[in-house]
């Protein structure tokens, strides 16, 4: 049985069942068992917060309660009566299953189906994981030294960036959150378009208007980051459908959060998706928290992964450290949204080791040894390069004059776009309107007085 077709089997709970609310405790402190026990159990509480009133037993799907004789025709299909006033459980009787292909240790657990990968794709995909984890590394101490206002790094997710962006092609459209630069390195932004951006300078393609790591690239394919939390989502769904009327061998990827399936933007996609059967790919990265929210607090179902079902999308959960895993199921959900005309979901695991942004202390909200085991244990970049090298792909010398080479590239994108000039003020009010209006032309008369009469609040070098 291939990938595919493993995807394409959704899975089928046996029975309903209830379950008892136990008792909260902190896990720090009543909870022996260890961070990484810690963070099942949080994981799990998704079906110990069940609506006691509904009582759901526990039954076996038996042909007895339905009365073939009396059926519905109902619009979406026939539906068949029953003599049993029986409620859907809220929670099923086993979790939905993670794809793996590989363990912790790097080994290829046996049996396992995945697409294969080539001595020089596997390459490139750790090169780019170790660029990324290289360049987060060099950013945020730039951010901490006051170079640049504001940074979020990709720690722990860097196989969902480059595994998912390796598995796509250049014409496939990306709609990003703001945690998927690796996607953008895989496609060819350089290491200086990267530092131009969050410079904010001349050179930047967004002119300056944008804070930083909010990357876009018409060149790549790569729709510009919003700040605002699930909104590309919808726009991935339209720019899908305008992609299936055209007849395109194409489809639209589009990342988000588990905080982000809170959002109504995130139904609405995924309604008008299944809907219009467009080739769109959801991909979200459960990391456990948004911001300082646990998943806990987030939904009450098994993640986001069971969430398909109720739209009528085919859906798959995957590791999210497993970089073959992420580029197998993504390769499959690609074929699926193209030849089948249809949207996938597909829920990674994972965990963001490092601070939510350059604004936050996650470890006022987290315990640091669940952060530490995460960052040692179940590291995607160092479980990919021990694959390939029990493969032969690479070797300690190799490693070195990799991250020496990239450290030193990144210091000097550093370097020059911190002497190329801002752009233009001007630039501030343009590219929006033909004609600009009379409310925009007073802004920028007022904010113009204003840095003529407090120079000290603004740059030396802003060119005026």
């Amino acid at each position: 049985m291939g990938l595919s077709t493993a995807i394409n089997r959704s899975s089928c709970w046996s029975s309903l069942t209830r379950h008892k609310k136990p008792p909260l405790t902190s896990p720090s402190t009543q909870n022996p068992r260890g961070p990484a026990q810690n963070f099942c159990d949080r994981e799990a509480l998704f079906s110990s917060y069940c609506f006691e009133s509904v009582k759901a037993e526990k039954e076996s799907n038996s042909l007895n309660d339905v009365d073939h004789s009396q059926v519905l025709d109902f619009p979406g299909g026939k539906v068949a009566f029953t003599t049993e006033m029986r409620f859907i459980s809220e929670s099923p009787a086993e979790r939905a299953h993670c794809y793996q292909v590989l363990d912790n240790d790097g080994q290829l657990i046996i049996c396992s189906k995945f697409k294969e990968v080539s001595e020089e794709i596997a390459v490139k995909m750790y090169s780019d994981m170790v660029t990324l984890q290289t360049m987060d590394a060099v950013f945020y101490e730039a951010q901490r030294q006051g170079r640049i206002s504001f940074y979020a790094t990709t720690i722990g997710e860097e196989a969902i960036n480059i595994a998912s962006a390796a598995a796509l092609t250049i014409d496939d459209l990306v709609f990003p959150q703001y945690r998927e630069p690796g996607v953008l390195l895989w496609r060819g932004f350089t290491l200086q378009e990267f530092a131009n951006q969050c410079f904010g300078n001349k050179a930047d393609k967004g002119k300056g208007r944008q804070m930083p790591i909010h990357y876009g690239s018409n060149k790549h394919n790569y729709f510009t980051v919003a700040a605002t939390i699930a909104t590309q989502l919808p726009h991935a769904v339209g720019a899908a459908y305008s992609l299936k009327m055209d007849r395109r061998n194409a489809c639209v990827i589009t990342y988000f959060g588990d905080g982000g399936s809170s959002e109504g933007d995130f139904h609405a996609a995924l309604n008008f998706a299944a809907v219009r059967e467009v080739p769109v790919i959801f991909f979200c990265r459960n990391n456990g928290w948004a911001i300082s929210t646990p998943t806990s607090d987030q939904f009450r179902s098994d993640g986001v992964v069971v969430r398909g079902l109720g739209y009528g999308i085919r859906s798959i959960r995957v590791d999210g450290n497993d970089a073959l895993a992420i580029y197998s199921a993504v390769h499959a959900a690609r074929e699926m949204a193209i030849s089948e005309q249809r949207p996938v979901l597909i829920e990674a695991l994972t965990y963001r080791v490092g601070h939510h942004s350059t604004s936050d202390d996650s470890t006022k909200y987290r315990p640091v040894d669940e952060i530490e085991w995460w960052r040692l244990a179940r590291d995607p970049v160092a479980r990919f390069r021990k694959w390939i090298e029990r493969n032969g792909w690479w070797c300690s010398e190799a490693e070195i004059e990799l991250r020496d080479s990239v450290r030193k590239q990144l210091l000097h994108a550093i370097q020059v776009a911190e002497k190329v000039e801002k752009s233009p003020l001007a630039e501030l009010f343009m590219d929006v309107y033909d004609v600009p209006p009379s409310n925009l032309c007073e802004q920028e008369k007022l904010l113009r007085e204003t840095i003529r009469r407090h120079p000290q609040d603004y740059p030396s070098d802003l060119p005026v």
